[in-house]
This record gives C-alpha cells, sequence and structure tokens, in this order.
C-alpha cells in the first residue's frame, strides 16, 4: 500500500509539473501574439516586456506571493490575508504517508504551477498597454501586481479564503488569473489614454494595424496549446481512472470552446465588416478559451461549443464596444480576457449545477475591484513619481529606439 501511494505521488507529481511546463509555453505565446498586433517599431520593446515580466513573476511569487495565496490551514474563510514569505517547506515520506491522500503532489510543484498562472496574469496587461507606455513604469507594476494583488485575490478563491467559503466557482482562472489581469490592464489604460492617432475629434475610429499577422497566428496557436495545460493542469492529478476521465474530458471542452469561438468571431466579423477579419478570428479562440476556463469539466463538448461561440461573439462587440468609449486596447486583451472572463463565469452556472448566480455575482465583483481599484492606485502613484507614458515624440518615433535602442526590423525599417 506504501508502494502504491508514493507510485500514485509520483504520476501526480510529474503530470503536475508537465501541465505547468505547458502553462509556461503561453508566455512565448502572448510574446508573439503581442509582437504581431503591435507595429514594427514597437516589437523589441513589447519582447521586452514580457520576457521581464515571466522572471520578475517568479521572483515576486517566490519571495511573497504565494505564502500570501497559500497560507494553509489559518486562512480558511478569511477576507484578510496572511502577508508570508517565501514557499513553504516540502513533503516528506511519511508526511505523505500520514495524509491518507491528501497529499498527492509535490508541493514545489503546486508552486511551479501556480507561479506560471500569475504571469498569464501579468502578460495580459503588457498587450493593453502597448506602444506608448514606459517601459519601467511598466515593470515596477509587475512588481507590485505579481507580488501582492494577484496573491490577494487568488487567496480569497483558491488559497481557501471569503470567495471559496461562500461558493465562488472557478476551476481553472476566468476570474482569478484573466478578468484580474484585465481589470489591472484596464486601470492602466484609463491612465494612460490612447495612442496618438488612434481617435478622431469626432470619435471617429482609425485602424492601426499590426505588422506580423503571421506572427500573431503563431501566437494564438501556443496559446491555444498551452491551454490545455492551463485547464488540464487545474484538475491537479490523473492517477486514477475517475481522474484521468476527467482530464480527458477537459482536453475536449477547451479545445471545442476555443474552435467554437473562433467561427462564432469570424461569422460576425464577416456579417459586420464584410470581411474575414484575421484579427477577430484569432481573439474568437482566445475568447472561447477564456470563457471555457471556469468550468472546463462539467460541460458536455456540446455545451463547451456553445459557450466557447458566446465568448467569440462577445469579444467581437466588446473589442467595438471599447473602441466607441475610446478605451484603446491594441490586442483587445480587455476584451478577450475580462468581458469574456466575466461570461464564462456566468455560464458556470448553465453547466454546473452546484454553482449559484449570487455567488458567481459576488465573485466577480470582489475580484474586479480589487484588482481595479489596487491596480488604479499603484498606476497613479507610478505616473506621479516616474510617468508612465513616453513623450509624443518617442511614440512617433517607436518605443524600441527610446526604451530599448534595438529594431526588431532593422533591415525592414530601413528598406
Amino acid at each position: 500500500m506504501e508502494d502504491l501511494t508514493q507510485l500514485s505521488y509520483s504520476v501526480d507529481t510529474l503530470y503536475f509539473l508537465l501541465m505547468g511546463a505547458l502553462v509556461m509555453f503561453m508566455a512565448p505565446g502572448f510574446a508573439m501574439l503581442e509582437a504581431g498586433m503591435v507595429r514594427a517599431k514597437n516589437t523589441s520593446e513589447i519582447l521586452t516586456k514580457n520576457v521581464a515580466l515571466f522572471a520578475i513573476a517568479s521572483i515576486m511569487y517566490l519571495l511573497v506571493g504565494y505564502a500570501i495565496m497559500y497560507p494553509g490551514d489559518a486562512g480558511a474563510g478569511a477576507w484578510m490575508p496572511i502577508f508570508g514569505m517565501l514557499v513553504g517547506d516540502e513533503n516528506t515520506t511519511e508526511a505523505v504517508l500520514a495524509s491518507g491522500g491528501g497529499k498527492y503532489y509535490s508541493a514545489r510543484a503546486d508552486f511551479f504551477f501556480q507561479v506560471v498562472f500569475v504571469a498569464t496574469a501579468m502578460s495580459i496587461v503588457s498587450g493593453a498597454v502597448a506602444e506608448r507606455m514606459k517601459l519601467w513604469a511598466f515593470l515596477a507594476f509587475a512588481v507590485v501586481m505579481t507580488g501582492f494583488i494577484y496573491p490577494v485575490q487568488g487567496f480569497w478563491k483558491w488559497g481557501g479564503g471569503g470567495l471559496e467559503a461562500l461558493g465562488f466557482l472557478d476551476f481553472a482562472g476566468s476570474g482569478v488569473v484573466h478578468m484580474c489581469g484585465a481589470a489591472a490592464a484596464l486601470a492602466g489604460v484609463l491612465i494612460l489614454g490612447p495612442r496618438l492617432g488612434k481617435y478622431g475629434p469626432k470619435g471617429e475610429v482609425h485602424p492601426i494595424p499590426g505588422a506580423n499577422m503571421p506572427l500573431a497566428t503563431l501566437g494564438m496557436f501556443i496559446l491555444w496549446f498551452g491551454w490545455f495545460g492551463f485547464n488540464g493542469g487545474s484538475q491537479l492529478r490523473m492517477s486514477d481512472v475517475g481522474e484521468a476521465n476527467a482530464v480527458a474530458q477537459i482536453f475536449v471542452n477547451t479545445n471545442t470552446a476555443a474552435a467554437g469561438g473562433l467561427v462564432a468571431a469570424l461569422i460576425l466579423a464577416r456579417l459586420l465588416f464584410g470581411k474575414a477579419d484575421l484579427t477577430m478570428a484569432l481573439n474568437g479562440a482566445l475568447a472561447g478559451l477564456v470563457s471555457i476556463t471556469a468550468e472546463p469539466l462539467t460541460a458536455t463538448a456540446v455545451q463547451a461549443l456553445l459557450v466557447g461561440a458566446v465568448g467569440g461573439v462577445i469579444v467581437v462587440l466588446s473589442i467595438l464596444g471599447l473602441d466607441k468609449l475610446k478605451i484603446d486596447d491594441p490586442v483587445g486583451a480587455i476584451s478577450v480576457h475580462g468581458t469574456c472572463g466575466v461570461w464564462g463565469l456566468m455560464a458556470v452556472c448553465i453547466t454546473n449545477p452546484e454553482a449559484t448566480f449570487t455567488a458567481q455575482i459576488i465573485g466577480t465583483g470582489v475580484i474586479f475591484a480589487w484588482t481595479f481599484s489596487a491596480s488604479l492606485v499603484v498606476w497613479l502613484v507610478l505616473k506621479a513619481i516616474m510617468g508612465i507614458r513616453v513623450s509624443a515624440q518617442e511614440e512617433y518615433e517607436g518605443v524600441d529606439i527610446s526604451e530599448c535602442g534595438i529594431e526588431a526590423y532593422p533591415e525592414f525599417a530601413r528598406g
């Protein structure tokens, strides 16, 4: 029996680590998507943000974030997090055997899986504030976001805090990860303002196309691929028949929702614009993925298709609506992760009989209110201390030159 317990522990730990590695692969997905959706003169800077934020997230979550988010039994049902430091002790063989199955994977595997989620939330912010934000202001915000803002609301749900006690359901993070990242991005965008030339004096919208659609498409496919780890890994284990079947269902639903979102967005774009808009199709797939993330297990494949398709419709309408409000989001991140994150949390009530609208609405409101308000304060402080927006001349020339001193496409730019 002890040998079987240790074998199960090893299998589940390996599974958890592999799923974490898949989620980590979403980091280049975000980098490629954003690099393709911005103009050529801003490519090196957006790539610098993406590689740096991942490193910052890894450090800050190690030092303080994980301890805040997972305080153990001391935080059960609480709203005030315990501000600790460093990851706790690793499980011992004796502790695993004595737990009666309660400890079924390595504590370090859990940390690794959680830290790549933090980086995902921060990656959402980088795309929304692209092309006009100062690099070091963004990185300073990343320190606070990944070390404190994200872990607090993550504690309320996944750390056993107040939202978990309330019955709020969010299986893999439509709210805890995606809407959280979008709320932080929205606060930054509102203070930052739109890019120069994006909106006319009479409210007209001037499209600013990205420089590299093949790169953006590659980024979307990498994110789609990594999402199997995002949702599948959130099952936490697969060492018995029931858990293995659950993971398989999650993979099917994740893939189906992405497909539904892409097709729905593509059709709606054709009806609205008379053209098959690739950017809307890319965002449609991501919208479907975000939408199903709150509950990828209990839905049937057909329900997952419908949840994803509704997300695909919502993201197109949301992108157009934000432009009407002059909220400039170069990659559509706020719509994909925020608007569709809200839809995904509400859709849980359709696919999971244990969900209640009351708990879902309260949980959605609490996560948004905390993240948006805390982020707004941090952005305002950064604006007062160091400024957050580059000058008009720097924006015109491209932030690659002013912020990084290196162009992504030097031959093309000079050709």
